[in-house]
């Protein structure tokens, strides 16, 4: 019986193993896209302009959804839609505004609009 029982445990262990290093995970997958992006940020509403040559962005995940959240009192940007374009950067889609956000590891670049609010950045970490 301690014999059975010592196979079934290494059966068991190298079944573990083998399935949590045989798998492949891809980097857009582990959110490297998210954190902090410094630069040039910019904000207008008709009313209210606003820009800074040394603001920040913050992108955070929420499902499959991306938030950017602007330093110096600019309002956030949520629920933008991504898709991906290769391994290491990922461009919006989706109906929820117009204009271009294009992001990867390294660089933040935006120029959108939604709701007569235009967002701009050109950021790096």
């Amino acid at each position: 019986m301690k014999s059975m029982l010592k196979v079934v445990s290494l059966l068991l262990l190298s079944v573990f193993l083998f399935a949590s290093c045989s798998k492949s995970t891809d980097p857009a997958d582990v959110d490297i896209f998210a954190g902090t992006f410094k630069g040039k940020i910019s904000y207008s509403d008709g009313t209210t302009n606003v820009t800074k040559s040394d603001g920040s962005v913050f992108v955070t995940k929420v499902g499959t959804r991306y938030d950017f959240r602007f330093s110096d009192g600019i309002p956030d940007l949520t629920g933008v839609e991504f898709e991906k374009k290769d391994d290491n950067t990922m461009v919006n889609i989706g109906s929820s505004g117009t204009g271009v956000i294009t992001i990867n590891k390294d660089k933040l670049v935006i120029g959108f609009t939604r709701n007569n609010q235009v967002w701009g950045a050109d950021c790096t970490r």
